[in-house]
């Protein structure tokens, strides 16, 4: 985490408390030394932040402080929060965990009179129908496709044809209703789309694969986009 980025949460973290915050407690939030806290609350106090502390008792900020509040319109909020559980509720668990993180320090700098639309949102996502084991699988993918290594994957096909497949993923399209993985696959030489609840086991090899002009997500979103205009 970049020191300007642990700095913000710092703030956020103590904006959202009444009571004073441990040294301990904000570096175990955070996932850093104790040191680092004390050279980031002397920094934001430096910097003119408002910041209380006692020996043994904590951190607190003073509650009149406010940072300059984000011009967010109500749509724009809606936009936000309908965005940000759709994440959580078809994403996987590391995404959903950022957006949460991203919708508290959206919220914790939001002027009064929109705090309250975090609450009463007309556009429910319900999680009735998630998939832990799909959400689990999607990570799996998503890092693969990051780190751009191959993957020996079983696939059913619509016909319950099982087979075996060795394949570059290039990345994940929720096309609505289904997350499918596009890759270019080493059997066909060719782009495949793989749904993910087809796919019956993965697994990460060792072996990387480099993109080209005619082998990348971007590219293969082109060919869609001519074959169906």
């Amino acid at each position: 985490m970049r020191k300007a980025e642990r700095l913000f949460q710092l703030i956020t973290l103590l904006r959202g408390r009444r009571l004073a915050v441990t040294a301990s407690k904000l570096a175990e939030i955070l996932e850093v030394s104790e040191r680092t806290i004390y050279r980031d609350i002397q920094a934001l106090m430096l910097s003119g932040v408002p910041i209380e502390g006692e020996a043994g008792v904590g951190y607190r900020l003073d509650a009149r402080f406010e940072l300059p509040p984000l011009m967010f319109t109500s749509e724009e909020l809606l936009a936000l929060l309908v965005g940000s559980k759709m994440v959580q509720t078809w994403g996987d668990s590391a995404l959903a965990v950022g957006a949460n993180s991203a919708l508290d320090k959206i919220t914790a700098i939001l002027p009064d009179k929109l705090k309250g639309n975090n609450q009463h949102s007309p556009i429910v996502v319900p999680d009735y129908f998630k998939n832990t084991e799909l959400a689990l699988l999607s990570q799996q993918l998503r890092s693969a496709i990051t780190e751009q290594k191959q993957l020996a994957i079983e696939y059913t096909d619509v016909n319950q044809q099982l087979s075996q497949r060795t394949i570059e993923p290039l990345g994940l399209v929720y096309w609505g209703a289904k997350w499918t993985l596009v890759a270019y696959c080493q059997l066909r030489s060719a782009y495949r789309e793989f749904r993910i609840d087809r796919i019956q086991s993965c697994q990460k090899l060792s072996q990387s694969f480099e993109l080209a002009n005619e082998k990348n997500l971007t590219h293969y979103l082109q060919v869609m986009e001519a074959a169906n205009g």
